[in-house]
Order: C-alpha cells, then structure tokens, then sequence
C-alpha cells in the first residue's frame, strides 16, 4: 500500500516513515496541505494519513476540498485536537478514521491493516489461497501441506494449527510486498504500474525489470503457475472460482 502522509512536524513524520516502511508500506511525505492537493490530483496513492494542524491551510479544509473533488481515497486524521467536536468534524467531513496524539504505532498499524482489507478482497490478516498462506501482521508466507486440499481450494483462510504445520517461505521485504499486493487483489489483474506503486516511494530509483525480477524470483518457491502472466497487462493470482 502506498500512503501519502501529510505532516509538518519532520520528527515526526520521519519517525512514521522509517516506522510504515519496515512494516511494507511505502511512503510519500509533504508538509503542506496545497502540496498534497496538488499531489493527489494525480491518482497515485492508496490512502492518506492526514495531520490537522498543518501551516498553510487547516488540514480539515484538505479533507474537505478532497471529498469535493468526489476522491474516496481513504484518509486517516492525526491531530493533537482531541475534542470530541473536532473528532466529529473530521469524520462527518469524510474521514474514514481518527487517532488522536499522542498515539500507538501498533493502533496505528491495526487500523491501516483494516483499510488494506477493505481495499482489498481478503477479509483477514492471514490470506489463503490455494496452499500458499501469507500474515500481513508478521510478514511471513507459508506453503500449506497437501492433506487439506479441499479446505485450500475453497479459498479459507487457514488456521493457526495449520500455518504452524506448514513450511516457511522466505523472501525479500520487496518479494513480499509484490506477493501480498497480488493476494490481496486475487483474482484482478495488477499491471506493472500498479505494483511499482506499492514497492518504491518518490524519489526512489526504479530498475525497469524490477517487478520482472521479483515475480521470477517468488516463482521459484511457489506453486506452479501460482502468479499468472496476463500478456500486455500484468499479473495476476487467481481464487479458486476464477
């Protein structure tokens, strides 16, 4: 997921960043509401954590002038205004969460978690498809043992009895990102844009192969014809049903 965060205190905001990005979230930081306006007016980002009290423009007029532009990017407020007025405002201006500072990373993580599901279209932190299991919570993948076939082509998520008896997979933090972007997403097609957008923030050099290389690389541990090859558009995971 790539989250565009807004926030002008620069301890902070590095301190969420290093944070997010160990967690494989990549982000894309400005200090002012007119920059992520402009910013957003180009469809890039998954999401936005939004700080209220930024220099330039309140970051409730942000909210607002976003939701006018009829974006349902999903936005999560950080703001030292606690009172329950201001918490109001924020969600009835279109927020989709509110966590006010001092907060927990671990809240935060939660909630950012929730929202990758509702995006997505696995209803769990452990994904399941076909024997292949991967935790977004702890970032390890597993291949599941053949005697439940049945369960597994069904595409439930699997128990933690059975993820203890499957065998781990290790791969990169970026290996993992491509993989957890096309399990969430099964069963639609993810071009090379798409996932580029979830491995690398602003800045950030980009091999042209390198979604290539990643794919090539989690075929190796996987299933057979576990990612498919969409010809001229991308990748794709299918469930069971596709």
């Amino acid at each position: 997921m790539r989250i565009l965060l807004v926030e002008d205190d620069q301890g902070l905001a590095e301190a969420l960043q290093q944070s997010l990005e160990r967690e494989g979230f990549v982000i894309d930081h400005l200090s002012r509401g007119k920059q992520a306006l402009t910013a957003l007016a180009v469809p890039s980002h998954d999401m936005v954590i939004l700080d209220l009290g930024l220099p330039d423009i309140d970051g409730l007029t942000v909210l607002k002038e976003i939701r006018a532009k009829k974006n349902d990017l999903p936005v999560i407020i950080l703001t030292a205004r606690d009172s329950i007025d201001s918490k109001v405002k924020g969600l009835d201006y279109g927020a989709d969460d509110y966590l006010a500072k001092p907060f927990d990373m671990q809240e935060l993580l939660a909630r950012l978690r929730v929202i990758e599901r509702r995006l997505g279209t696995a209803s769990s932190s452990l994904i399941t498809i076909d024997k292949v299991s991967l935790d977004t919570t702890s970032h390890k993948v597993f291949l599941q043992p053949c005697s439940n076939t049945n369960e597994a082509n069904k595409g439930q998520t699997a128990t933690k009895e059975e993820q203890q008896r499957a065998s781990e997979i290790h791969f990169s933090k970026k290996e993992f990102m491509v993989l957890k972007a096309l399990m969430e997403n099964a069963g639609r097609i993810q071009s090379r844009e798409q996932i580029e957008s979830k491995l690398y923030h602003w800045g950030e050099e980009v091999l042209s192969n390198a979604v290539e290389v990643h794919i090539h690389k989690l075929r190796k541990s996987l299933p057979d014809k576990f990612i498919q090859n969409v010809r001229g558009v991308g990748y794709i995971i299918n469930t069971p049903q596709n």
